[in-house]
């Protein structure tokens, strides 16, 4: 495999699942293992890249939200609500005939189906006809688009949906990619630095999040702006050298310095 090739960037999705508290809007996330070699120890929202049956045709018929979609941007979808029930344990689907988000009692029915979804021992399609539910692409709003830049030695091109977590699921880590999760404000995942790292991305959404102080002031702003692709290049001013943000992707750093920036 030329180089080139080793480091185009892997089509992923991010989760970014939201509820309102009486502390504010606060958000999912999750703290990789340390010998995960992508981001590892860094507090991150639940997801990661496209698996094989996240493609499968037979996917559509057994999602809603699925009509209008290409096979890629369906994809992208599906593998956002099966990411974030892997590593989050919160299922973005509906019991079949039912219009309500699945609760509590079914996401820990499904649990078992964590791990086999994880080791591609079966694919969405599978896991949705089995346990007759059906992922809720329709709940998802897209918030951003991020490419790793090219002198990382390994680039993902990921894709993030806001959600609002189903009622009745709390989430919890899944004990292998990550160790630890917790429902954080915006304030206090960007504080505690003294209990884990925020990756760069991380925290650019984090911020832009931030701006919103509830879950539906959330949406409302992410379905206002569209999604502007973000691939950060290197700039030299002053010295210095700086990962630089197309300033029309809505982000309020357009430059940060490279010394800074940690994975």
């Amino acid at each position: 495999m030329s180089a080139d090739l080793a480091k185009t960037p892997i089509p992923s999705a991010t989760l970014m699942l939201l509820r309102d508290s009486a502390r504010g809007l606060e958000v999912f996330m999750v703290k990789r293992h340390h010998q995960i070699d992508f981001a590892s120890g860094a507090l991150v929202f639940p997801g990661g890249k496209l698996a094989k049956g996240d493609s499968d045709p037979a996917v559509r018929g057994h999602c809603d939200g699925a009509d209008g979609l290409d096979e890629e941007a369906l994809a992208l979808r599906v593998c956002a609500v099966r990411e974030g029930f892997e590593e989050s344990g919160i299922l973005l689907a509906r019991p079949a005939g039912c219009p309500v988000l699945a609760g509590g009692e079914t996401a820990s029915a499904a649990a078992p189906w964590r791990s086999k979804l994880d080791k591609g021992e079966c694919g969405i399609a599978e896991f949705a006809a089995t346990l007759n539910v059906r992922p809720a692409l329709d709940q998802l709003v897209p918030f951003a688009r991020w490419i790793t830049p090219t002198f990382m030695p390994k680039r993902f091109d990921t894709h993030f949906f806001l959600a609002l977590a189903p009622y009745g699921q709390l989430g919890r880590h899944d004990g292998s990619e990550t160790v630890d999760s917790i429902w954080v404000t915006v304030e206090e995942a960007l504080s505690a630095t003294d209990r884990w790292t925020i990756i760069f991305p991380t925290k650019m959404n984090l911020l832009k999040l931030g701006r919103a102080k509830t879950v539906e002031a959330a949406f409302a702003m992410a379905q206002a702006q569209p999604v502007v692709l973000v691939e950060p290049v290197v700039i030299e001013k002053d010295g210095k050298s700086y990962l630089r943000l197309p300033p029309e992707a809505g982000y309020d750093v357009v430059e940060e310095p490279l010394e800074s920036v940690r994975g």
